[in-house]
């Protein structure tokens, strides 16, 4: 097995879990009980689940041959080296399928927290559309993936492969990246008009840039774990750029929510200038306001607008 596939994976596992415990106890912290913790919540430790099941899986992946065989070598297929190819093909579709699963519930909860910050404004539409096109790639991908690419499915662990997307995978490759490159875009455009309208701090501003930079490092190992899935498929560098996608993937969906247990670790006020009191106050009385003049249009509206101090709790408890 490969020691730098090891080291490296390990540490950027232990790394997520620590940005994980953060961010749920720094949300314990916000809502004042364990039992309040949002859907979401709960969503990131199934998304841990299958990000454990994947760092264990590519390891085996990274010492185990498959049934993707280099024509250059001459391979003699013997009853042990067929079991074991077979397995490692198994393996590298549990990897493959955990990936997914991965990075797309990270999506989701990524979704579901700028769907709760942008309640009232114009981005939320932009939220559930964006959520809609998400859904549509992961449904047509895995029909894609089970039903079509490889028939039957077995050939996925045959060896050798009567059809080569068996063993490549090129074409469920090439879906994956226009899905899953494209809506990460999308996903990390969506704040953005919001940050450009605050009148934070630039330090604090800052501060969400590096998080924004960790979301362009995780488009940029997804463009990298395909780019050598492509050029090199018979090598492991896609193995290293799959750990490093799913890990930034979860950190950058954690980190915007470990602000409250920041702030009481290090006894700094509210992200947004000023003690977190003053500032909840005063975005409750704009946000107040903005219902009053909205209410006027549409007497209506009032019953359906979100509650001002659970937003205003929201930005609190975020980055």
């Amino acid at each position: 097995m490969s020691s730098n596939i090891v080291a490296e994976s390990w540490t950027w596992y232990a790394l997520v879990w620590f940005v994980v415990v953060c961010r749920i106890i720094s949300q314990i912290l916000l809502r004042g009980s364990i039992k309040k913790l949002r859907p979401d919540d709960g969503l990131i430790l199934f998304a841990m689940m299958t990000y454990t099941v994947l760092i264990v899986s590519i390891n085996i992946v990274s010492d185990t041959a498959s049934n993707l065989i280099d024509p250059e070598d001459h391979v003699v297929l013997t009853p042990e080296s067929l079991r074991e190819r077979r397995f490692g093909s198994k393996m590298v579709l549990i990897v493959e399928q955990m990936q997914i699963s991965t990075v797309w519930i990270v999506k989701t909860c990524l979704l579901i927290m700028y769907y709760r910050l942008t309640l009232g404004l114009a981005q939320n539409t932009a939220v559930k559309l964006v959520a809609v096109y998400i859904a549509i790639g992961w449904i047509v991908m895995e029909v894609l993936y089970f039903g079509v690419w490889c028939r039957p499915f077995s050939g996925y662990w045959e060896v050798p492969p009567s059809n080569p997307q068996c063993a490549t995978a090129l074409h469920h490759l090439i879906t994956n990246a226009v899905f899953n490159i494209s809506s990460d875009l999308m996903i990390i455009l969506i704040p953005i008009p919001l940050l450009l309208r605050t009148h934070w701090p630039l330090k604090k501003k800052l501060i969400l840039c590096v998080v924004f930079g960790l979301g362009g490092f995780t488009i940029l190992s997804a463009v990298l774990n395909k780019y050598y899935s492509f050029t090199q498929p018979y090598g492991s560098q896609w193995t290293f750029w799959y750990i490093r996608e799913s890990s930034t993937a979860i950190i950058v969906a954690n980190l915007p929510l470990t602000w409250t247990l920041i702030r009481r670790v290090f006894s700094v006020g509210s992200f947004r200038g000023g003690s977190g009191r003053r500032s909840s106050a005063a975005m409750r009385s704009t946000q107040t306001e903005n219902e009053r003049k909205h209410a006027a249009y549409n007497p209506h509206s009032a019953v359906r607008e979100p509650s001002s101090s659970n937003q205003s709790q929201e930005v609190d408890g975020t980055l």
